[in-house]
């Protein structure tokens, strides 16, 4: 069968990613880039997010660099104005942006709590409200969130994290409802254990990152690029059909629960 060298439909078309400067967005970047098409990166450190939208555009990368606290409305309708003046309507919007905050329920303040799900969750809504709207507007347009297997799996001692990436599911499945017949896609893709800056001061303690390895039925822990692969396939023409959807990226750590039952006699 032959195939054109545009397979995922992408080229041309214009991709926001949230929390850009990060290892999730710079390798979502790198990916839609590789795909034909040009990315706009929101992120709250302007500085870091300016520089590597330099760095793309260098390589010949169509790339814009945008100052962005998605926690703060202003913010991102200033974003979305200069996107639209600058740059035009998106075709992809990859709410990436988020925070991780230690500390168990027990003890978490309210002050703590509201912070971090005014980025994971109400960030994402502000998002998806504000590009959400030029896309249906055009009557066409693709979502893609980064939730977490802790959406679906508690994890301890983590505040309100596995609350907001809950949160952030639902979202989604309510967008893709609501928002279906105005011709706007909204799916999940959900990582399992990923080595990203946010997460690395964890693999620097002796021995977790072997053990964390162990863990998975792959035997590796993710890097970036595995959660942009799955992003990418979900933004693209290939899943054109594929809404309130979630793509697991966890390598079977999701599947290992039974393993660790007691069983005698096996």
């Amino acid at each position: 069968m032959a195939t054109t060298p545009d397979w995922l439909g992408l080229a041309d078309k214009l991709a926001i990613i949230t929390g850009g400067a990060g290892g999730i967005g710079r390798a979502c970047a790198t990916a839609f880039i590789e795909a034909g098409c040009g990315v706009a990166l929101l992120d709250r450190d302007e500085a870091a997010v300016t520089a590597l939208a330099a760095e793309l555009s260098g390589k010949g990368a169509r790339a814009f660099g945008i100052g962005c606290d998605i926690a703060d409305e202003a913010s991102v309708r200033a974003a979305a104005r200069a996107v639209q003046e600058r740059i035009g309507t998106p075709d992809v919007l990859v709410n990436n942006a988020g925070i991780l905050r230690p500390g168990p329920l027990e003890s978490i303040t309210l002050a703590e709590w509201n912070a971090l799900l005014a980025v994971n969750l109400t960030g994402t809504l502000l998002c998806a409200q504000a590009f959400g709207a030029m896309m249906r507007a055009r009557k066409t347009g693709a979502i893609v969130h980064i939730a977490s297997i802790a959406a679906s799996n508690p994890q301890p001692r983590s505040g309100a994290y596995s609350a907001s990436k809950a949160g952030v599911a639902m979202l989604s499945r309510q967008i893709a409802l609501e928002w279906g017949p105005d011709g706007i896609r909204s799916n999940i893709v959900s990582p399992g254990l990923v080595r990203t800056p946010m997460s690395e001061a964890f693999y620097q303690a002796p021995g977790v990152a072997e053990a964390r390895a162990a863990l998975v039925p792959l035997r590796r822990v993710a890097g970036p690029g595995d959660i942009a692969d799955a992003v990418l396939f979900l933004a693209s023409a290939r899943a054109a059909y594929v809404t309130g959807a979630e793509i697991l990226v966890d390598g079977g750590l999701d599947q290992i629960m039974m393993e660790g039952v007691p069983r005698p006699g096996f």
